[in-house]
């Protein structure tokens, strides 16, 4: 199988390479190889020599308009603000749910028994997403405009606890109030490892990541772990689960614990135990899994996205390697085409490799956290590839979207602001804010409401 051939002949290489290499300084090139420098700045062209990314054909960038294209971002953004309170940064898929009279008119489309509405779920995960992107952003400490826009989405992701339709105790199915959980959770710890919360609004925001951390072990998949917003039958059902969702899931968990909040017993583990079961032959990792997949590798052009997140978390886990890495990344840069061909169209899992346009940008996401799980040597070369591959998609206003509707230029914008910041942000020393303060003590039951189901995200 051709897919076998290329990703078999580029680990032969790379390993073959990285067997004879210790580096501990790097000096990166694009061309044909990467020379490596020891400790004394002396190089060896010949013994230490990495082999680099497959190549793209995809115009060279210049770190300049990588600058100026995060700045550009920055402001688009900041424009894009929407919502009652100008506090969000919805992000709007083909699922839509019931709308209710509490929902905001410019969310809503159709009338009568059509009306529907951006779920909640959708509105706060992408409103988060946003919020993290310009919290990566240089210069965010001492930009007034910026952290007033945060603040807002920092006060929507806290009274968005409240929302029926963020209750963990519903019927199940097909359902994406997941994706708020684990992108709200996520930015809330983002701003409290900052220092961005006032302090006389500490107690509630502690207990709202409280919140967006009990519903993840709410909805936790049974016998299976993990999570999936494809769920087809009740919560208290096993099924499998998903690669897509399940990676961002144990990263929340792992920043919540850095930073003292109680996580379930096992939650952790499970999920990575469910994602084992996901990896076939040759990495390819399945839609989703309830027992070890027998996905064939022929798949890979379609699971490239998958097998980047899943690698990430195991690499971040200390369970991966870095062969496995750079197998996801050569598949992300050899089968990319695959991605870009479901770029901006209408349908979801088209034949023959099931790419939904809401994996484009995804998928672009996890192969920069992908890239700094690697020795250092190596990462240069990549970010090269990975940087001129996005600005070969940037749309003529200068946003990023891979969707056909316009809001969603603001997640497209946000996960690629997120990209070219990943090295810097990777390389920071996260900050360790004061210990969670006390749990609210509990007031009574939220109430619950069924949503309206659809077939995809």
């Amino acid at each position: 199988m051709k897919t076998i051939l290329i990703i078999g002949a580029f680990m032969t290489a790379v390993s073959a390479a990285w067997a004879q290499q210790a580096p501990d300084t790097t000096k990166a090139s694009t061309q044909d190889r990467i020379v490596v420098s020891d400790e004394a700045g002396a190089t060896d062209q010949t013994d230490k020599t990495v082999v680099p990314p497959p190549e793209v054909e995809a115009p060279e960038v210049e770190q300049a308009e990588i600058d100026a294209a995060v700045a550009d971002s920055v402001a688009m953004l900041l424009a894009r603000q929407e919502g009652p309170t100008k506090a969000e940064w919805p992000y709007q898929g083909v699922y839509r749910v019931g709308a209710t009279d509490d929902d905001p008119e410019s969310l809503i489309e159709g009338r009568g028994r059509r009306r529907t509405v951006i779920p909640i779920g959708y509105r706060v995960g992408g409103t988060s997403i946003v919020g993290n992107a310009l919290l990566h952003a240089p210069g965010c400490d001492d930009d007034e405009a910026r952290r007033g826009a945060l603040e807002r989405a920092r006060t929507f992701v806290v009274e968005s606890t409240s929302h029926a339709n963020m209750n963990p105790e519903y019927g199940g199915g097909y359902d994406v109030r997941g994706w708020g959980y684990i992108y709200g959770g996520d930015f809330l710890l983002s701003m409290r490892e900052r220092g961005f919360v006032a302090e006389d609004d500490q107690e509630r925001h502690d207990d709202a990541i409280r919140f967006y951390l009990d519903g993840l072990a709410a909805i936790e998949i049974p016998e299976v772990g993990g999570w999936n917003y494809a769920r087809r039958g009740p919560l208290a059902a096993p099924s499998g689960t998903s690669p897509f969702m399940t990676p961002p899931g144990v990263q929340v968990l792992i920043e919540a614990t850095r930073q003292g909040f109680p996580v379930a017993d096992g939650l952790r583990d499970r999920a990575m135990a469910a994602l084992e079961l996901t990896i076939g032959e040759d990495g390819v990792v399945a839609y989703s899994a309830q027992r070890k997949t027998r996905e064939s590798p022929d798949m890979i052009p379609g699971a490239m996205g998958r097998m980047l997140a899943v690698e990430t978390v195991r690499s971040q886990t200390g369970v991966g390697t870095d062969d496995a890495i750079r197998v996801a990344l050569s598949a992300f840069v050899t089968h990319w085409d695959e991605l870009l061909k479901r770029k901006q169209k209408n349908g979801t899992h088209i034949a023959p490799y099931g790419v939904a346009p809401y994996y484009f940008f995804y998928a672009h996401g996890y192969a920069a956290e992908a890239i700094e799980q690697l020795p250092q040597a190596e990462r240069a070369a990549w970010r090269d590839r990975l940087n001129r591959l996005l600005m070969s998609v940037r749309d003529d206003d200068g946003s990023w979207n891979d969707r056909v509707f316009p809001r969603s230029a603001a997640y497209g914008t946000a996960v690629t602001l997120l990209a070219f910041t990943e090295p810097a942000h990777a390389a920071r020393t996260p900050k360790t804010p004061p210990p969670p303060t006390a749990p609210e003590p509990e007031t009574g039951d939220d109430a619950t409401s069924d949503e309206a189901a659809s077939d995809d995200a």
